[in-house]
Order: structure tokens, then sequence, then C-alpha cells
């Protein structure tokens, strides 16, 4: 069963956290142009003028991208916006050397010698001192840069075809050394930043000086996987532990332990929490009510990342198991108190996952009534208005259906009605996420209800309020679930399910082509099925 994606740069369950954030914190993309913009602009464009003819191929106006630099002092922008520049063009000349578009390769060549020449000479700059392996690694990328504008430019002199076929082998392995080289180079110039931003966090006692660092290093964790590891591997994770340690820093910990969960999307950053006890820190913080509710929600994505279902390098946590039953009931006391969608999205997302991590936490739930708890929270729209909220409590269900008990909590608080309601779950807004996440709710309240009907008090109650329907609707008319094929397979064996319990609800083309057949060729049947727009 697939977990749900959340916006912002984490990973909740199957999606990076950075998706169910999208509705809360939109990205000002005017904003970003507008600094963009400035930066539009060619890198010593002389050298670069002299290699380029005057050309009216259609792609020469895209030669134009990002070369300008960051503001004065700052390495990591210098570093992370050059290293875009470089890695733009560096996959642009593989394009038009696979289209054997040798000036246009030759011309692009001597731009990226501009652009590494550019970043090493302003990087020694505003760093003042470099180490031996930095000294060598520049010095090698510099020496191909060189050696690729040389023999990009021996390969417009030559008309042989064959020549020039062997050249081109050449010209790729330089590329790719090129490449291998430029990585080098960059890992080790970000390495010096992070060990710099982590000793500072490390060694200060002055609020503002920690949050500034801690907010660079957070910015340092949404370029990507790479950098998470670097944080982790130079002690990021035990410097922000350090710091939701003091309670000077009380204040801080919302941004710290976002940074945490952030970094632990990477199996580094679980593996390094392991070792400076986090789990036990994470406990404290969500068992403590004497912490803002932000505090205790930001813990509670942390401990979503590390119980990710699909990180399987989290699976052996032996700390989290110890701590188990403190931090489930901390969440459900959390999801009851939340104050916003955000806080209850967070708290959810991690029951969720743990009930995916250990199937002992559905018992759990089972003892502290969560289902009333996630039921009763499904009619308050400040807490529950959006489809991935939605998704967070239908797997919750869903893995809790498997337990007996469960069917007759489900009907006590007349959870038939409200999980059949997300079988009709639609999109607002129409972005790819949301679409995603309304088909993950319809799947899932699918994998449910047909779990839930081995009881004939459950089945009986959903024939009552025409759940066969719905599911009929659903399995024939591939736009109410999106034409999407996990959904068709969920309703299929829901509504075999339920027709078992009562056959008399079904009519017979209904009984003959979705229940009668192999599930496959219902399947079939179903997902090659045309609409009558008529």
């Amino acid at each position: 069963m697939n977990m749900m994606a959340l916006p912002g740069g984490r990973h909740l369950g199957s999606i990076p956290l950075q998706e169910q954030r999208l509705h809360f914190m939109q990205v000002d993309s005017v904003q970003r142009w507008m600094e963009d913009l400035k930066l539009m602009t060619e890198c010593e464009c002389m050298c670069v003028l002299q290699a380029k003819p005057i050309s009216l191929e259609e792609d020469t106006q895209s030669d134009l991208i990002l070369a300008g630099g960051p503001g004065p002092g700052d390495p990591l922008q210098l570093l992370l916006k050059r290293g875009w520049v470089i890695s733009t063009e560096l996959r642009r000349i593989g394009q038009k050397l696979a289209q054997d578009r040798w000036a246009r390769v030759h011309s692009m060549s001597v731009r990226l010698t501009c652009h590494a020449r550019s970043m090493v000479s302003e990087y020694s700059t505003i760093s003042r001192t470099t180490s031996q392996e930095m000294g060598q690694a520049e010095k090698l990328l510099m020496e191909k840069c060189s050696e690729l504008s040389a023999v990009t430019e021996r390969c417009l002199q030559v008309e042989n075809e064959h020549v020039l076929k062997s050249m081109k082998a050449c010209v790729s392995e330089t590329l790719s050394m090129l490449g291998q080289h430029f990585g080098q180079l960059l890992e080790l110039a970000l390495t010096r930043e992070v060990q710099a931003l982590v000793r500072k966090i490390d060694t200060s006692d002055n609020i503002y000086i920690t949050e500034s660092t801690t907010g660079n290093l957070f910015s340092l964790t949404q370029e990507g996987a790479p950098l998470c590891r670097i944080i982790a591997k130079e002690g990021g994770v035990v410097a922000l532990f350090k710091v939701c340690r003091q309670d000077t820093f009380r204040c801080l910990y919302p941004q710290a332990l976002r940074t945490l969960a952030s970094i632990c999307c990477v199996e580094e950053g679980v593996h390094q929490l392991e070792k400076v006890d986090g789990i036990l820190c994470l406990t404290d913080i969500l068992t403590d009510d004497s912490h803002s509710e932000a505090t205790r929600a930001e813990a509670a994505a942390v401990v979503a990342q590390v119980t990710s279902p699909h990180l399987s390098f989290t699976q052996h946590l032996t700390s989290f198991l110890e701590n188990m039953e403190e931090i489930v009931t901390a969440l459900i006391k959390l999801c009851q108190e939340a104050s916003s969608g955000e806080v209850f999205l967070l708290a959810s997302a991690a029951l969720a996952n743990i009930t995916f991590f250990e199937k002992m936490a559905c018992e759990m739930l089972l003892q502290l009534n969560a289902i009333r708890v996630l039921l009763e929270a499904c009619g308050d729209k400040q807490r529950v208005d959006t489809p991935y909220t939605r998704d967070q409590i239908v797997t919750i269900l869903a893995n809790m259906s498997v337990l007996e008990q469960c069917a007759s909590d489900i009907i006590q608080e007349n959870g038939v009605q409200l999980i059949m309601g997300m079988l009709s779950e639609k999109p607002r807004s129409g972005t790819p996420a949301e679409v995603a996440a309304c088909e993950r709710v319809q799947q899932k309240a699918a994998v449910t209800l047909a779990r839930l009907c081995r009881d004939p008090d459950v089945a009986r109650e959903a024939v009552r309020l025409s759940c066969m329907s719905r599911l009929i609707e659903l399995c024939r008319s591939p736009s109410e679930r999106n034409s999407s094929d996990a959904v068709l397979v969920a309703c299929l064996a829901a509504l075999r399910r339920l027709a078992g319990v009562c056959p008399e609800g079904l009519q017979d083309s209904d009984f003959q082509q979705l229940v009668q057949p192999r599930l496959v060729d219902s399947f079939l049947l179903c997902s090659n099925m045309e609409e009558s727009f008529v």
C-alpha cells in the first residue's frame, strides 16, 4: 500500500515531506524569477564571444544561463549557484555531442572553462585558504577543461566521419572525467563549508548566531540527498540534538527539529540519530507538555521521517521500539489537541508510518481509542481539510482494520459512513500531488472496507449505505478514479467481499462482469472500458 507524500523537503512515507506542505507554504515564483533575472549575464563575455560564431540556430538564444555570482562573502551560495551553472553546461554539452553539433560543443566547452575558472577564482578569494587536496582537485578540473576545449576545437577541423566518430568517444570520455573532477571539487568545498557551520552551531552560546547558522544548514538540506549526507557525516545531527537538549535554545527547537527531519531522509542521518540517543530526546520533547505545540509537531515530523516504510535502513531502530508506547500516546494526544491542519498532518503521518513500522502499534492505538480520535477529527475542518491529511487517517484505519476488535469500534463511531465518503475524494486544485493523494485515499478506503467487511455487521452497514453502488461506479467509470489501476483493484476486491454477504444488491450484469470472473479478467474489462460522453 503506498504511503502519501508531503511538501517541504522532508519525506513522510511514500512521498518526499515537501509535497504535503504545498498548500501551507507557496513558493513565490515571481520573487524567484526576479532573483534569477539579475544573474542572466554572460561569464567573461569577451572570451566567450571569441569562440562563439554569430548564428541563426534555433537554440542560440538558450545559451544565456545563470552565470552571475552571489553576493560577496557568501561561499555557500557561490558554490551552489556556480555548481548549478556548471552542471547545466555539462548536461547540455552532452546533448549537443549526441547530436554531433560540433560548433556548439566547442563554444559551450569554452564557456564551461570560463565558468569553472570563475568558480575556482571566486571561491579562493572568499575562502582565502585552501587545502592541498582542494588545490589538486582544482588543478585536475582546469586541466580537463583545457583538454576538452582543445579536443573540441580539433574536431571542428576534421571532415572525415570515421575520424570524427573516434574523436567523439575521446570527447565523451574527457567530458565524463571532467564531470567527476568537478563533482569531487564541489564536494570538498561544500564539506569544508558544512564543517564550518556545524562547528559554529556546536560551539556557539549565542541564540542569534545559532538561529542564523541552523537556518543556513536547513537551506542546505533542501538542496538534496548528497548535501544531507555531507551534513550527517560532518556531525550535523550531533550538533542539532545538542541544541535540542539545551533549555536556553528552546525557541530554536522547531527549527533544529525541522532540519533534523530533512537530514534523516538519508541513511547516514538516521545512523547518527541512533548513536546520539535521538529517539529518547524526541520522546522527551513529545511527552513534555511544557514544550510548544510547534516544537512537538516538528518532533513528530522527525518520527515520521525515521519510521518511513520506504526507508529500509530505518527498520532496525531498537531505541524506537523501547520508547514506542510513549511516542504513540503522545502523538494521539497531539492529534486530539492540534490547533491547525499542519500539526494534525505531521502527528497523523507519524502514526501512519508507525503502523507500518511495528504491528504492535495498531493494538496500542486500539487501546488508546485512536479510532474515535481520528474519526472525530474528520468532522473538524480546522484539523482535517485536505486529501493529504485524510490519506494519513485512512492509512491508519486500513492498518488497524486487520484487528478483529477494530470493526466494532468503527461501527460504534459511525466510521463506515466516513470511510464511504472517502471513496468520493476529489481534488480541488487538480495539481498532480493532490490528484495522487485523492487516489491513495480512495484506494485505502476500499482496502479498509474490504478488510472490515469480514464482520457481517460492517458488511450490512456498508450495504445499507449504498456502498456497493459507489464501488461499482468506481469500477466502471475511469474518471471517478482518475483512471487509477490501484483504485480499481481495491474496489473490485471490496465489491467481491460485499457481494458474498449481500449478492441481491447486485444487478446480473454487475455480478457477471465484476464478481463472477477471475479478478484479473474483471480488471482487464474495467481498465479497457470506454466512457460514454453522450
